[in-house]
């Protein structure tokens, strides 16, 4: 089975899939991936609307931001359950260079896109790139305890 084909199943199984709304299934199951911590899988699933869109849409930056955020919290998630393995050990500093990168996008959308509060995004975006850095790069910020919740965007 082909990853867009996997995906495609995977976004009809997501609560959001369902709903009623102007949003892509894509767009709204990122959303129901990354507050349920399945942060590879909010990536994957937003990856797909943004690869089938293309780069000359006008969503392009928007949904590549969102997509940066998603890939820090898998590194640092890996890094948290995983931190002295040899690889997963390291994700930090990656990851704070991806939420680095999803603000520099997400900028350019704030404080609202498509029903959804941008400013979270990048305030949380912030917070963690500062907290890893704050901790040499040694000190993870992120526990599945407290981990952060994005807004659903909402139709207007």
């Amino acid at each position: 089975m082909k990853k867009s084909e996997r995906i495609g199943e995977f976004v009809e199984g997501l609560q959001a899939a369902s709903a009623a709304s102007e949003f892509d299934r894509c767009y709204l199951g990122y959303f129901e991936c990354f507050n349920s911590q399945l942060y590879y899988e909010a990536h994957d699933v937003l990856e797909h609307l943004w690869l089938k869109d293309g780069r000359n849409a006008p969503d392009y930056r928007f949904h590549k931001g969102l997509i940066q955020l998603a890939g820090a919290f898998v590194h640092m998630k890996l890094q948290h359950e995983h931190p002295s393995h040899p690889k997963h050990g390291r994700r930090l500093r990656p990851a704070r260079r991806l939420l680095l990168l999803a603000s520099e996008n997400l900028v350019l959308f704030a404080p609202r896109h498509r029903g959804f509060d941008v400013s979270v995004a990048m305030d949380l975006a912030a917070r963690f790139a500062t907290l890893i850095e704050v901790g040499s790069h040694g000190q993870n910020p992120w526990d599945h305890k407290t981990a952060p919740i994005l807004p659903v965007p909402k139709d207007f």
